[in-house]
């Protein structure tokens, strides 16, 4: 059953969503291979009715298996929407669909989610990658703690002659 609230039942009061949507009704398909969504969306929503549109507010939380970009260990990851604030037109051009009397949220609320997933999830800030690789180390062979000058890639540009 999508995330919807029936508009006849707003006339008197607001309305309160407390819940979870099944990741089958949240429809959302990553096509990305470190991200993946198996557990559903924990909401906690609050729909009033205005002159000309919808307010909603509340809390949606949804776990995340991902997998580290640059270790590639699987993790979880906890994205909040804590305070998330929508308002839905019901004329107009961008308007919520209406179906039975009806408004589906689910739309809006996968939008949202969807804007919110990280975009190169790490294990931790720290992370150094995959173990026994030269990815995120220097070079240090003189025990300075300085850097061979021709380990970097700039010093590899510099050599060429334009």
């Amino acid at each position: 059953m999508p995330l919807a609230v029936n508009l006849r039942h707003l006339e008197a009061h607001s309305i309160r969503l407390e819940g979870s949507l099944p990741v089958e009704e949240l429809d959302i398909d990553t096509h990305d291979e470190v991200i993946r969504v198996r557990l559903p969306l924990e909401h906690d929503l609050e729909v009033q009715k205005l002159e000309d549109g919808l307010l909603v507010q509340g809390d949606l939380h949804l776990v995340l298996d991902c997998e580290c970009v640059r270790c590639l260990k699987p993790f979880q990851y906890h994205l909040r929407l804590d305070n998330w604030t929508c308002h839905l037109a019901l004329q107009g051009e961008d308007c919520v669909a209406v179906v039975n009397d009806c408004a589906d949220l689910t739309p809006f609320v996968r939008e949202d989610i969807l804007l919110e997933f990280p975009r190169h999830p790490l294990c931790n800030a720290e992370c150094r990658g995959l173990p026994n690789t030269s990815i995120g180390k220097s070079k240090n062979t003189s025990g300075t703690g300085k850097t061979e000058v021709g380990s970097s890639a700039w010093a590899e540009l510099n050599k060429l002659k334009l």
